[in-house]
């Protein structure tokens, strides 16, 4: 039976500071790398063995990766980034503080901007370029919602991740708080309201266990005991 392993990196500086990042590229804390070597000690005690690893363009699930491989023992396994994994793109509120932000426009409205599936947040004037994404022909967002995440996130699980647990290769993801949100509300058939309440925390590892036709026979957040 294929397992699928999903997890958020572990605490960036963005996250430490309670600043939007999106697909601003910050590094892991001294937490955060700590998170991560925790994570990997716990998936080496299940004795998974991986056929592959996923995870984005961003240094902060980049650096979380490596470090679980090498401590689960599995450097030589096949490493895919993709875009398509990255963060959300916060737009116009990329950088700024989400406390000051909440203080200027209300409680109500950042909540809305932050956990709703079809909101966009207020939008960049415009897109920067950077040679990771220009070398591949994408352009970066100006903005997205949640569901818009979901849908540019969604071929790279039909297309790359889905085939290889189909065929019975169990696959690792260590990815961001909203794709992988995303990817859960589609394992789990959460509804667009009830996505605002899944909550994907730093350096917690989820295993998905699953029949050879994809149908989710467990899930559970793997544990230090």
């Amino acid at each position: 039976m294929p397992i699928l392993v999903i997890m958020r990196h572990g605490e960036s500086q963005a996250n430490r500071d309670n600043i939007f990042t999106g697909w601003s590229d910050v590094n892991l804390t001294e937490k955060g790398v700590k998170q991560a070597h925790q994570a990997g000690k716990i998936i080496a005690k299940t004795g998974i063995q991986f056929d592959d690893l996923h995870t984005s363009f961003l240094k902060r699930a980049i650096i979380t990766s490596n470090i679980v491989l090498d401590e689960i023992h599995q450097n030589f396994i096949p490493e895919h980034k993709s875009w398509r994994l990255n963060e959300r793109h916060y737009g116009a509120l990329r950088g700024q503080n989400k406390k000051v932000v909440e203080d200027r426009v209300g409680h109500k409205q950042i909540k809305i901007w932050r956990r709703s599936f079809k909101t966009v947040p207020p939008l960049l004037d415009r897109r920067d370029h950077d040679r990771r994404y220009d070398d591949i022909g994408v352009k970066e967002p100006l903005g997205e919602s949640l569901e818009m995440a979901y849908h540019r996130m969604m071929p790279y699980w039909e297309d790359s991740i889905a085939p290889r647990l189909l065929n019975n290769k169990n696959q690792l993801i260590v990815a961001h708080g909203s794709t992988l949100r995303a990817l859960i509300k589609y394992l789990d058939q959460v509804s667009d309201d009830g996505i605002s309440k899944v909550e994907v925390p730093n350096g917690k590892p989820i295993k998905y266990k699953f029949d050879p036709k994809l149908n989710i026979i467990s899930k559970e957040y793997i544990s230090a005991n």
